[in-house]
Parts: C-alpha cells; sequence; structure tokens
C-alpha cells in the first residue's frame, strides 16, 4: 500500500508509470467534478421543490431553505429527496399543517414524483449506492489502489472508468427530474399570473366561484375602512362605501355574488350590522363580530 512503502520521486518514475498515474488522477477528477455538479443539482431540487408558510414570510422561508440545502451532505440530501420529492403514490403529505396561522394568508406547494413502491425501492437502492461509491472516491481510493505499482493505476483506472459511468447515469436521471420541476415551476407560474390567481390570493375567490370570507379583499377593505373612519366603535356603512370606492374600484357586492354592501356583511360573518335614523331613514352601521 502507499503509506507502507516509500514513494519514488517522481521524476524518477518510468514514463509509462507516470502515464498510468496522471490517467487516473485525470479520471479521479472526472468523477469528482461530476458528483460536484449532481450535488448542486441536488441542492438545488431540495430547495425549491417545495415552499409554504405565511405570505408574508414566503421569501424569508425560500431563503432558509437554500441555506439550509448549502451546508448538508450529499446523504443528508437524497434523505430528504427521497422523503419529499421522490415519493411511494399516496403517500404524500399536508403540505400546511394544522399549526398553520388562521388569521393571515398561506401559501404552499409542493412539486414530486410518484412511483409504484417497487420503482421507489430500486431507486432508493440505487441512490444510496451513489454514496457508498462517492465516500469511496473521496475518503478510501488510496486506501484500495497502489498507486506506485502499474498494476494497481490499471484495476484503479478500470474501477474509475465504471464509477464515471454510473455517476453519470445518476445525474443524467437527476436532471430530467429537474427539468420536470422546471417545467411544473413554469405552469405554476404561469397561473399566479392569471386572474384566477389574482382572486384566489387577492380576493379569496376559488376557481369554482367559492368565497372564503376569511381572505377575501372586500373584507380587508370594509375593516381598512373602518380604521379610517370608526365613529365610538361603529363604522357608517355608506361612508366606508365611498371609501372603498375611490380607494379599490374593483372591490364589489357582485364579485363576491352578492346584490349589495349589507348582504356582503351577512355572508361574510364577520361583522355586526345595525340600522340607526338618521333623517327619517335607516342607517347602516358595522363593526368587527366580537368574539
Amino acid at each position: 500500500m502507499l503509506e507502507d512503502s516509500p514513494m519514488p520521486e517522481w521524476d524518477a518514475l518510468p514514463q509509462d508509470m507516470a502515464d498510468l498515474q496522471r490517467e487516473v488522477q485525470r479520471l479521479l477528477g472526472r468523477c469528482l467534478l461530476r458528483l460536484q455538479q449532481y450535488e448542486r443539482l441536488l441542492k438545488a431540487i431540495v430547495a425549491h421543490h417545495e415552499l409554504a408558510g405565511p405570505a408574508h414570510s414566503i421569501e424569508g422561508i425560500r431563503d432558509a431553505r437554500v441555506q439550509d440545502a448549502a451546508i448538508k451532505t450529499l446523504g443528508t440530501l437524497i434523505g430528504k429527496l427521497l422523503d419529499t420529492y421522490v415519493v411511494v403514490d399516496g403517500t404524500e403529505r399536508e403540505i400546511l399543517g394544522d399549526d398553520a396561522p388562521a388569521d393571515v394568508i398561506s401559501f404552499g406547494f409542493r412539486m414530486n414524483i410518484q412511483m409504484t413502491p417497487e420503482d421507489y425501492a430500486r431507486t432508493r437502492d440505487g441512490l444510496k449506492e451513489l454514496v457508498d461509491l462517492r465516500n469511496g472516491l473521496v475518503h478510501h481510493f488510496i486506501e484500495r489502489y497502489d498507486l506506485w505499482q502499474a498494476d494497481g493505476c490499471i484495476a484503479a483506472k478500470k474501477h474509475l472508468l465504471g464509477c464515471y459511468t454510473r455517476i453519470d447515469g445518476h445525474h443524467e436521471q437527476l436532471r430530467s427530474w429537474a427539468e420536470h420541476m422546471e417545467q411544473a415551476r413554469q405552469l405554476a407560474v404561469s397561473f399566479m399570473q392569471s386572474p384566477v390567481y389574482h382572486d384566489l390570493v387577492v380576493n379569496g375567490i376559488a376557481p369554482d366561484g367559492r368565497v372564503d370570507w376569511r381572505a377575501a379583499g372586500c373584507i380587508g377593505a370594509l375593516r381598512e375602512a373602518q380604521v379610517d373612519l370608526v365613529v365610538e366603535g361603529w363604522t357608517s356603512l355608506d361612508a366606508a362605501i365611498d371609501w372603498i370606492g375611490a380607494r379599490y374600484p374593483d372591490q364589489t357586492p357582485e364579485k363576491y355574488g352578492c346584490r349589495s354592501w349589507p348582504q356582503v356583511t351577512h355572508e361574510s360573518r364577520r361583522f355586526e350590522l345595525r340600522y340607526r335614523e338618521e333623517e327619517n331613514r335607516h342607517v347602516a352601521w358595522y363593526r368587527d363580530r366580537q368574539k
């Protein structure tokens, strides 16, 4: 072994032997570079294939995921990949758990590849083999091959050629997964730029027309008007309607399937509504419903 025998000076090596060593070095470097390419792509997939949390914190959550993936080892990254991105059919978990805050808009998405149990097991075993292969090259390569002997160099070359083939195969597989993820991401971006998405996130209106009053834009507008116009705990609905019309003209009862603003306050169950006699007419006043 290398550490058990004196190392001859480089210049004293026969030319054939020096050439063999250089070829081993080249092949080892090629394997390690391909592994680094694989790991870099893997970090991107692990960091970006899912994102969830309150809308106002989503950028910080994404940055934290990127930083977290950047310091993980290959084995840890593959564990995360197999836990959330490559999954068995029917084993998906909720992206937003029960602990998601109820008083703010939260957002979540996940892209993954679903496999049969048999395909998943084969993929898992193949990725475990890749981790073992990487560790062998990084930590144990010169323990296995005597690179000061021609036979050791020839055996090392053969091993490295086989290693590169396996590494490159895994890289191509991961690249195809990344391409599928990017296609899904582009579809998601296209959806986020659509009126349907705007209605869903800004107005709380689902594609089927149902209204999530907690997230409805008109409710937010009524509450903003309330802050500016409140008088002894109550706000004139007529004044609020004028205030909303000047600032948020797109926020109308009709957008939410209602005929009038009083119907909005009733359907949403977010406000109390009372009428007062003022100048011989009923005037509506509202306030947040007391819990």
